[in-house]
């Protein structure tokens, strides 16, 4: 297993398969590579299959055990199936997706491997949901996190990003997946840095109070530092629940946390195989070439032994207390 000098290990990897995508979310950062989105048909830039096979047998040679495979909407591949079904049997398999293609691929999907699956679901209204998506597949998603857990995708984890335009609907999430079995909520940190919309921030520690306020229980997790609240809701009119049937809900906090990046253990693939180690960070992409097994060893070992803690380290604050980039690091090389 590969480590980077400071100390943290890679265990696993998020390969973008496409960056296509049947939605418009006002959020999206497109893995960090910003709105690089073009037409929906299948693009030449795209790594094959085959690219895809190979750079992970490379990452199961350094005991990488874990992929996310992620977009874009990484269900707009035809061949998706295929890959998942020649991921090394040594890793867990896990997908993001919007959802809307999984009513009538789920089950296949699973056959091939598939182990768990985030939905991004960010209202419980129809109409706001397609204000923040530009979608109006509000009935498609709900229909596919059902043909998630009818496939045996237990628990499917839904993802909400918090920002100015979802925060009124936090609450309603929050007693959805207490009251449904098999879900789990995962409040994600608006990235303004990524974004481009720092106004659209709010306080995500106001997020945490509230949910320590009216957890059962509060769980911390050594990955990123992450905190995890079990609830039983907060509508006064829904049945006691079981304790056992209490939701789960976790937040992924990364802005401004040097904690949250010193225990990040993944390094991520772009669509179009790059290796990039930080999600914030576009300057340290490094090419695989040609995708030969050499050549995708030798780039994974240099991207790992390139990882530098974003927030801490490759920003850092001045004496205002603000954070800019470490001197060290501008007009640095990369591969």
């Amino acid at each position: 297993m590969l480590e980077d000098d400071f100390g943290r290990e890679v265990t696993g990897v998020r390969v973008s398969l496409t960056d296509r995508c049947n939605f418009d979310c006002v959020y999206c950062h497109n893995e960090g590579l910003g709105d690089t989105r073009g037409p929906m048909e299948a693009q030449d830039d795209e790594m094959s299959a085959d690219d895809i096979v190979r750079f992970l047998d490379v990452a199961a040679e350094f005991d990488v055990d874990s992929v996310k495979f992620t977009g874009g909407e990484p269900m707009l591949r035809d061949d998706l199936e295929e890959i998942i079904r020649r991921t090394p049997d040594s890793m867990e398999v896990s997908m993001t997706t919007n959802g809307t293609y999984l009513p009538g691929r789920a089950e296949g999907l699973v056959d091939a491997g598939l182990e768990r699956v985030n939905v991004s679901q960010d209202a419980l209204d129809p109409d706001a949901f397609a204000e923040i998506t530009k979608a109006g597949a509000y009935d498609k998603v709900m229909e596919g996190v059902e043909a998630a857990l009818d496939a045996g995708l237990d628990p499917v984890k839904l993802n909400m990003v918090v920002f100015e335009h979802t925060a009124g609907y936090v609450e309603d999430m929050v007693n959805h997946v207490a009251e449904n079995d098999g879900l789990q909520l995962q409040l994600i940190e608006y990235m303004p840095e990524l974004t481009g919309k720092p106004e659209w921030n709010i306080d995500i520690q106001r997020v945490h109070d509230w949910l320590a306020d009216i957890a059962d229980e509060v769980e911390h997790r050594e990955m990123h530092d992450r905190k995890r609240y079990w609830v039983s809701g907060t509508d006064p009119d829904a049945p006691t629940a079981d304790p056992a049937d209490r939701g789960m809900v976790e937040i992924v906090d990364p802005v401004e946390n040097p904690t949250f990046c010193a225990n990040c253990h993944r390094v991520r693939v772009t669509h179009e195989g790059y290796l990039k180690g930080c999600l914030n960070r576009n300057d340290d992409l490094r090419s695989m070439g040609e995708m030969t097994k050499p050549e995708i060893r030798e780039t994974f070992r240099e991207t790992v032994a390139n990882r530098v803690p974003y927030y801490g380290e490759y920003m850092i604050k001045n004496d205002e207390g603000e954070w800019e980039i470490n001197e060290k690091y501008i007009g640095a090389p990369t591969a």
